[in-house]
């Protein structure tokens, strides 16, 4: 597997990776499949030139896993907030999603960020424990999400090593 940051020309790689996410585990993400469907070639690209996101490719060059980092709007300019890590199922425990942690947590040292963090929702084990191990920790700070206040997300946090 190789892991890389997506460029605007990578716009078809991630909408395939991203609306299979949406598609296969709808209630892990904020949006929705009928929403992001309707993206066309131009958004995609203007999502790549301002939320960096990375891809974990196979061997054949298919899109297997796809995370995001932004700047959460109302977060300290120190964080950087971890969106829509997915990786597909005939991929997963193959340490793909650690890789992709991996990477957002060098770009957010490189960016000069202290934290990176994230909204887990309400009963998605997997994922938490996973974060829980990649040293994140759960602060108790829980809100609804945007698109159904019926569903609990909880805020992780993960502290990163300060410079020399």
């Amino acid at each position: 597997m190789q892991i890389s940051q997506a460029t605007e020309d990578d716009w078809a790689a991630v909408s395939t990776i991203r609306l299979r996410a949406l598609r296969e585990d709808p209630d892990a993400f904020g949006s929705t499949l009928e929403r992001e469907e309707r993206f066309k070639e131009k958004h995609w690209r203007m999502r790549m030139r301002t939320v960096p996101t990375w891809l974990a490719f196979d061997e054949a060059g298919e899109p297997r896993g796809i995370i995001s980092m932004l700047l959460e709007p109302g977060s300290p300019t120190d964080d950087r907030h971890v969106v829509g890590l997915w990786v597909a199922p005939e991929s997963r425990r193959q340490g793909l999603a650690w890789a992709l942690l991996d990477a957002i947590r060098q770009a957010a040292i490189a960016d000069g960020a202290r934290t990176v963090s994230l909204w887990l929702v309400d009963g998605n084990h997997a994922a938490g424990d996973l974060y829980v191990r990649a040293g994140f920790t759960r602060t108790g700070e829980r809100m609804a999400t945007p698109r159904d206040a019926d569903v609990i997300e909880e805020r992780y946090v993960l502290e990163l090593p300060r410079p020399a």
